[in-house]
C-alpha cells in the first residue's frame, strides 16, 4: 500500500519544535489584537459564504440559551491566579476529582478543596514542578501526574515517581497521561508507555515497534478496547488492546501547509491531542481539528466553522461535546453547534460566540453575545467538565465556570 513520505525536512522539524515551545510557554502565534465588531464582516475570516462571518449581538441569557440549543453554555466565571493561592500563574492542565480540583502548573500541583488552595511540589515528592497532565484512576482513586521530570503517582498521601532510571518509562517528559483500568498510559518525548499497575510491567511503543515517524507523542486516550496516540509526524496511532495490533491514520494528501481534499482524514500529521467518547474520536492539531465516527472524517478550520483558531493545544470529549483549547479561547462543539468563549483584552468581560451548524455558509453565521465575565486568558491549555461545572487552565491562571440555566 502506498504511504506518503513522512520524512520531515530539518527546517520543518525546527519549526514544529518552536511551535511546541510556543504552546508550553503560552505565546499565541495568532494576532491577539484582531477586533471583531458586531455586525461587521472581516475579510480574513470569510468562507465560501460571502457574509458567513457577520456577527449579530445580544446579551440576554435566554437568547444565548435559545441560540445554543442542546449545547451547554457556561458563565459566571471566576478566576484564580497565584495571588489567590494557585502555585503559579501558568496552568497546564486541570482535572476535577469529585469535590476537589487538581491543577498542574509551572510551580507544582494546586489542589482546590473547600474553597482553599493547597500546593504540592518537588519538596513533597513530585518528580518536577512543571506538571503537564493529570488523570485519576477510577479503580483506585490514585492521582497520576505527567511532569517535565517523570511520572508521579499520588496514592494515600504518598508520592512515588517513575523515571527512565528507576522504571520502564519511555521518557521523563510526559505530555499526557490517562488511566485505563489497571493500565496507565503516557505520551512522552520518547514514545508512548503502558504501565500495568498489577504486574509492574512496562511496554514502550515508538518508531521501532509502532507506525510512528518519530518517538515523540503528545496525547493519548482510551475507549472501546482501543488506545489512540497523537504522534509527531505520525497522525493518530490506534492500538487494539485485545489483538495488540496497530493502525495508523495520517494526512492522506501528505501536504504540510494545506488540506488538499476536505474531510479525507486527519488534517495534519502533527497531532497535539486526542479524545474519545460515545463512539467519536476527536483530534486536535496546530492546523485544525477532526471528528471521526469510525467511518467518516470531518475537518474543521477557523475560517470555515465556529472554531476560534486552528492552533489547538488540547481537547477533551465529555459525552457528545468536545472542548478544544486554542490560543484564542475555548471552542466547544457537539457535531452540529459551536459555542466559543473569548475574553476581552481590556477587562474581565468577554463574549460567547454561537454557530448553529458545523460549517459556515450563507445561511449559517456566527452570533456574538457580550457577557460580563469570561475565561481569565485566551491562551487555553487544559479543560475539564463535571456536572454543571467547567474548569479551564490558561497561560495566566485557571477559571471556573457554571452552566447557565434557563
Amino acid at each position: 500500500m502506498f504511504r506518503p513520505n513522512r520524512n520531515l525536512p530539518k527546517a520543518i522539524k525546527v519549526l514544529f519544535i518552536s511551535i511546541l515551545v510556543i504552546s508550553i510557554s503560552g505565546f499565541s502565534p495568532n494576532n491577539q489584537n484582531t477586533k471583531i465588531i458586531p455586525g461587521e464582516r472581516h475579510d480574513n475570516q470569510t468562507t465560501d459564504g460571502e457574509n458567513s462571518r457577520v456577527i449579530g449581538s445580544g446579551n440576554n441569557i435566554a437568547d444565548i440559551k435559545k441560540e445554543a440549543g442542546e449545547m451547554p453554555v457556561y458563565g459566571n466565571w471566576k478566576t484564580f491566579t497565584k495571588k489567590d493561592g494557585l502555585p503559579a500563574n501558568k496552568a497546564y492542565c486541570v482535572r476535577i476529582d469529585g469535590d476537589r480540583v487538581l491543577v498542574g502548573t509551572s510551580g507544582g500541583l494546586g489542589v482546590y478543596e473547600n474553597g482553599e488552595w493547597r500546593t504540592y511540589t518537588v519538596e513533597d515528592g513530585i518528580a518536577h514542578n512543571g506538571i503537564l497532565a493529570i488523570d485519576v484512576s477510577e479503580l483506585t482513586g490514585d492521582v497520576w501526574l505527567g511532569t517535565l521530570g517523570g511520572l508521579t503517582r499520588w496514592s494515600a498521601g504518598r508520592f512515588d515517581t517513575f523515571t527512565q532510571l528507576n522504571s520502564g518509562l519511555a521518557n521523563n517528559v510526559i505530555y499526557s497521561v490517562i488511566c485505563d483500568g489497571k493500565h496507565v498510559w503516557s505520551a512522552t518525548g520518547g514514545g508512548a508507555g503502558d504501565y500495568n499497575t498489577y504486574t509492574d510491567e512496562w511496554e514502550i511503543y515508538m518508531e521501532r515497534n509502532a507506525p510512528m515517524h518519530e518517538p515523540w507523542t503528545y496525547g493519548v486516550c482510551a475507549g472501546d478496547d482501543k488506545i489512540w496516540i497523537a504522534a509527531w509526524g505520525g497522525g493518530v496511532i490506534e492500538f487494539n488492546t485485545k489483538t495488540k495490533k496497530f493502525r495508523d491514520y495520517i494526512d492522506p494528501d501528505s501536504q504540510m501547509e494545506l488540506d488538499v481534499f476536505p474531510d479525507d482524514g486527519v488534517v495534519h500529521d502533527i497531532t497535539t491531542g486526542v479524545s474519545y467518547d460515545e463512539g467519536i474520536l476527536w483530534v486536535a492539531t496546530y492546523f485544525g481539528v477532526n471528528r471521526y465516527d469510525g467511518a467518516h472524517w470531518n475537518t474543521y478550520f477557523d475560517h470555515d466553522s465556529g472554531l476560534l483558531s486552528n492552533f489547538n493545544n488540547f481537547c477533551r470529549a465529555v459525552g457528545p461535546v468536545i472542548y478544544f483549547c486554542t490560543d484564542l479561547g475555548l471552542s466547544t462543539f457537539n457535531g452540529n453547534t459551536w459555542v466559543s468563549y473569548q475574553r476581552n483584552e481590556s477587562n474581565a468581560s468577554g463574549k460567547v460566540m454561537i454557530t448553529n451548524g458545523p460549517k459556515l455558509t450563507d445561511d449559517i453565521k456566527i452570533r456574538e453575545f457580550p457577557v460580563p465575565t469570561s475565561i481569565c486568558h485566551n491562551f487555553t491549555i487544559g479543560v475539564d467538565v463535571q456536572d454543571d461545572e467547567i474548569w479551564v487552565a490558561t497561560s495566566y491562571g485557571v477559571s471556573r465556570g457554571e452552566r447557565l440555566k434557563k
